[in-house]
């Protein structure tokens, strides 16, 4: 039997229709984001536009040694990096940590980051974020 893989948003409207969603991590494309350099990799797992995720962004991703993601902050945005494997150095409010498997750091909005590959193995993480958008929420209308 063989077995046909789905175009990566073919569950785009799971959240809104309540169906649950199961995916193989191979079904899904790498991509190298804004920012993300040097083979600095992900897979959209949970998102917004994979399966309609209101509250969630989920990611896996591998950075090659010397990749990196430039320094930013969010708005809004909660996020967790859980090391799989590899080593690499986050940097978090100007201070240099060396993170590897099994670490867990939890960032809020307004905290400075940057995560750089500086091991020789690849470095595999995933990224939790809260909310999937990093804007402020909108003002719900009274009487809505």
């Amino acid at each position: 039997m063989v077995r046909m893989i789905e175009e990566p948003n073919a569950y785009a409207s799971a959240a809104k229709d309540g169906i649950a969603v199961t995916r193989n991590l191979a079904e899904l494309p790498w991509v190298q984001y804004p920012g993300h350099h040097n083979q600095a990799l992900s897979k959209a797992i949970v998102t917004p536009q994979t399966v309609g995720s209101r509250f969630f962004d989920h990611r896996i991703s591998t950075y090659e040694a010397g990749a990196h993601v430039e320094s930013h902050a969010h708005k809004v945005q909660e996020q967790i990096y859980h090391v799989l494997s590899g080593e690499g150095v986050l940097v978090v409010d100007g201070e240099r940590r060396l993170v590897r498997a099994n670490d867990v750091t939890y960032i809020p909005p307004g905290v400075v980051h940057e995560l750089s590959n500086t091991g020789i193995d690849p470095l595999v993480f995933l990224v939790i974020t809260s909310p999937p958008t990093d804007e402020e929420p909108k003002p719900v209308a009274k009487g809505a």
